[in-house]
């Protein structure tokens, strides 16, 4: 009896354990995609701001416009980071993310390729529509 309640016991310390690292996992991006989201709502006219003086747009007169938008994940619709898109202003507008598709060119053995496609939607579940005329000018890395 003493024996069976140990393995009892220690099966369900490593269920828990295990359980554990992975809900901590899960919390931990979840958390990170929700700071991003967050951040680039927040502070994403300063971040445009900062990266149109950076790349010497900030007297670029009648040239397209340009916002930060989050960076989704087609996979998984996490939040990966930002982008900043530019375009004529009525296209701009439709923007709300860009999606990171990625596959592997089979043709080429070992390269992968990733596009950048600014979409319509926050929300890839309901599908992706991708806004024509607009591209992708910088991309944003966020330190977490």
């Amino acid at each position: 009896m003493t024996r069976r309640r140990m393995a009892y016991g220690a099966a369900v310390v490593s269920i828990a354990l295990f359980g554990g690292g992975l809900a901590s996992a899960q919390l931990g991006s979840i958390l990170k995609g929700g700071a991003i989201a967050v951040a680039v709502d927040r502070f994403g006219k300063d971040i445009d701001k900062a990266i149109n003086t950076v790349t010497m747009r900030k007297n670029a007169g009648g040239r397209d416009a340009t916002k930060v938008v989050p960076i989704l994940s087609i996979g998984d619709g996490g939040y990966l980071g930002a982008a900043q898109v530019a375009g004529p202003q009525s296209r701009l507008d439709r923007v709300r993310a860009v999606a990171q598709i990625e596959g592997d060119f089979k043709a080429i053995g070992g390269v992968r390729l990733k596009a950048l496609v600014p979409v319509e939607t926050k929300s890839p579940q309901k599908g992706i529509k991708r806004v024509e005329g607009v591209g992708v000018s910088a991309i944003v890395d966020f330190k977490l």
